[in-house]
């Protein structure tokens, strides 16, 4: 899947939508886990390329194999995405690389010509809910 999107504050809104259409087309489907992450990580994608490229257009492309979904966005700033410390007060963000490196196996920018591209690649299983035991929380 491929599309252009004016970077505009609803195009995180379409590229969600496109998203949906294309998690639901895959057989098998991926599990809720990996299905969830994809959409947030497309969101953050889209949303920081519409907020920090500067340019008029992102792209969004996903593809899938038997193991993984591979999400790519495209956008007119050469700057990489970077971690810095989260904003706790929600002014400056700060939170959006980490969340998408805790849940994707691998990411890439690559500088283009025009700009660059972000991609994460995220396992068609969802990553395994930490073990819980049976024994009583300390008081």
């Amino acid at each position: 899947m491929r599309e252009t999107l004016e970077c505009r504050p609803e195009a995180a809104a379409r590229a969600r939508h496109l998203t949906s259409t294309f998690l639901e087309a895959l057989r098998p489907a991926p599990d809720q886990g990996a299905a969830d992450a994809v959409m947030l990580v497309v969101s953050e994608l889209v949303t920081n390329a519409v907020r920090h490229s500067g340019g008029r257009f992102c792209s969004l492309r996903m593809s899938a194999d038997s193991e993984a979904i591979t999400v790519a966005v495209g956008d007119a700033s050469r700057v990489p995405p970077n971690r810095r410390t989260p904003d706790i007060r929600g002014e400056g963000g700060g939170f959006g690389w980490p969340m998408i490196s805790g849940m994707a196996t691998a990411t890439t920018v690559t500088e283009e010509p025009w700009g660059k591209t972000v991609s994460a690649v995220i396992a068609r299983r969802g990553r395994v809910p930490a073990r819980t035991t049976d024994a009583p929380a300390p008081r």
